[in-house]
């Protein structure tokens, strides 16, 4: 079996969720013998080789502007992929929805994940909200399969646009434990502080966590892993609150760094809004972390309505009054520690979404093989 991913930046490296769920699938895909073909952003790899770890990989150019390279990249993929000898296609972000229409002249089994509610980000105003809401349902008219990462996004897609979907979550692997030394770079000190991980944007609501921590009674720190890739004015203003409590990263890459910041926390603060089933999350779960986190349909299907963390909302003073409870009562976050890997091998195994895509590409071949 032989199948493309497209959508992504690309593999090996690692930018947000799409390039890590890629790099996860195709290398477990390998293992199993099917043929990964994954289409690359030529602008973002000095050295461009044929292959890595298994995986074939393609690079093409594209139009460096900041809303449209992703779009014309994959134009270009998916009209590369159409004239070459795949069993399926899998694209990445429901942008993609309208190639679906090239997929299917071209009789060629695709499936696309659609991922979360782009239309409703705060970045996504205007022009840009309409055409991904636009995009998102010739999704569900063009490919053979739609796949979304949550339950609650396959109610969302049923609601909205009619749909049926194939729920397959995303995953996340437990780390072995980490050094509590490497926290010395930034001087922090195990459970001395809270955490946060994601890009400073509107929709993440950095702005809201910073805010009520700060009007909160902590004596700990707050440590926000992440940066603006686009210099906006948000990101900006965040790092310019002066406040000796907070600790800005920027990025972290080292994923040994990075796992220590999780273990080691305090608690993890989550306010992504508009996802599914948000990878931060996950990794704050698998490391171990007690979590508070934003009131949503997707963060709670995540924690198990609140087995495996506490929930706040974005009225005012909301997060710094769970804050002072839980420092209050230590005994509350070190239970949600506790139990928190265990959501992880229950739900959100990559053994496990590996192998339910690769169910899900010989469900495609054998129907295309019977037609």
């Amino acid at each position: 079996m032989k199948i493309a991913i497209i959508g992504s930046r690309g593999y090996p490296v690692v930018y947000s969720g799409y390039e890590t769920f890629v790099r996860e699938l195709a290398e477990r895909l390998v293992r199993q013998g099917v043929g990964v073909t994954v289409y690359c952003h030529r602008r973002l790899f000095r050295e461009r080789p044929r292959e890595v770890n298994g995986v074939r990989l393609v690079y093409l150019p594209t139009l460096e502007r900041k809303n449209l390279s992703q779009f014309l990249h994959s134009l270009q993929s998916f009209l590369h992929a159409c004239f070459c000898r795949y069993d399926a296609v899998l694209a990445v972000n429901s942008a993609n929805g309208p190639f679906g229409l090239l997929t299917r002249l071209r009789r060629l089994p695709g499936a696309i994940n659609v991922d979360g509610l782009e239309w409703l980000r705060p970045k996504w105003r205007g022009l840009g909200a309409r055409y991904f809401r636009w995009a998102s349902r010739q999704a569900t008219r063009f490919f053979d399969r739609v796949i979304t990462d949550s339950s609650e996004m396959q109610r969302i897609y049923r609601r909205e646009f009619g749909a049926e979907s194939t729920m397959i979550a995303y995953g996340a692997d437990i780390p072995p434990p980490a050094d509590p030394r490497l926290l010395e770079r930034w001087g922090l000190e195990s459970r001395g502080y809270y955490l946060i991980v994601g890009r400073l944007v509107p929709d993440n609501n950095a702005g809201l966590l910073v805010r009520e921590f700060l009007a909160s009674t902590s004596r700990r720190k707050l440590v926000v892993v992440g940066g603006d890739p686009f210099g906006g004015r948000y990101g900006r203003a965040l790092r310019s609150l002066d406040d000796p409590r907070l600790t800005w990263t920027g990025y972290v890459t080292d994923a040994a760094e990075l796992a220590a910041l999780y273990q080691h926390c305090f608690a993890y603060l989550h306010g992504h809004e508009f996802g599914g089933t948000n990878p931060s999350l996950l990794q704050a779960l698998a490391g171990g972390c007690a979590v508070l986190a934003l009131d949503t349909v997707f963060s709670r299907e995540v924690l198990a309505d609140g087995r495996h963390g506490l929930f706040f909302s974005k009225e005012t003073g909301n997060l710094s009054a769970l804050i002072a409870d839980a420092e209050r009562r230590e005994s509350v976050p070190e239970e949600l520690r506790s139990r928190a890997r265990e959501r992880i091998r229950e739900a959100y195994s990559w053994e496990d979404v590996a192998a339910r895509y690769r169910r899900l590409f010989n469900e495609l071949r054998e129907a295309r093989d019977a037609r």
